[in-house]
């Protein structure tokens, strides 16, 4: 039987839903932030279901102890056809407690135990514009002229 992970010490806003807001066709650009009430750092990864769709920066780093890191998640433009599969992409921002000396990241990652890890997920929320509606002042009846 698996260990229970740790639950996340990130605090993590917004804790359940990443927000973007139409129109896609052009980059739309939400916003993490993580704040780390701890005492000690903590390094952090995000990653997402659709890594083509997204660029993420920072994606990885680490907050120091009652630091803050803001995450800039760039949704890229959209084609008439990626409308169908959008309401399905997911981000999982993992941490774990870094120790006193970092030398490289990458590798505190790789060779990290999945009891030392600790994980919460987002899923993506796609705002289409509202249409803008058509003052009525400018709809002209149409009116027939007899000559």
């Amino acid at each position: 039987m698996s260990k229970a992970k740790s639950p996340q010490v990130l605090v993590i806003e917004p804790q359940s839903e990443l927000k973007f807001k139409g129109p896609f066709n052009d980059v739309v650009t939400s916003y993490l932030t993580l704040r780390n009430p701890s005492d000690r750092k903590v390094c952090f990864k995000v990653k997402t279901t659709a890594p083509r769709r997204y660029c993420v920066r920072p994606n990885s780093g680490l907050v120091d102890p009652s630091g803050t890191v803001n995450v800039s998640v760039m949704l890229q433009p959209l084609d008439g056809d990626s409308n169908q599969d959008r309401g399905k992409h997911k981000f999982m921002v993992q941490s774990m407690y870094a120790p006193e000396t970092v030398d490289d990241v990458d590798k505190l990652w790789s060779e990290a135990k999945s009891s030392d890890l600790m994980d919460s997920k987002l899923r993506c929320v796609f705002e289409d514009p509202a249409p803008t509606p058509i003052p009525e002042e400018t709809v002209e009846p149409v009116v027939k002229q007899e000559p």
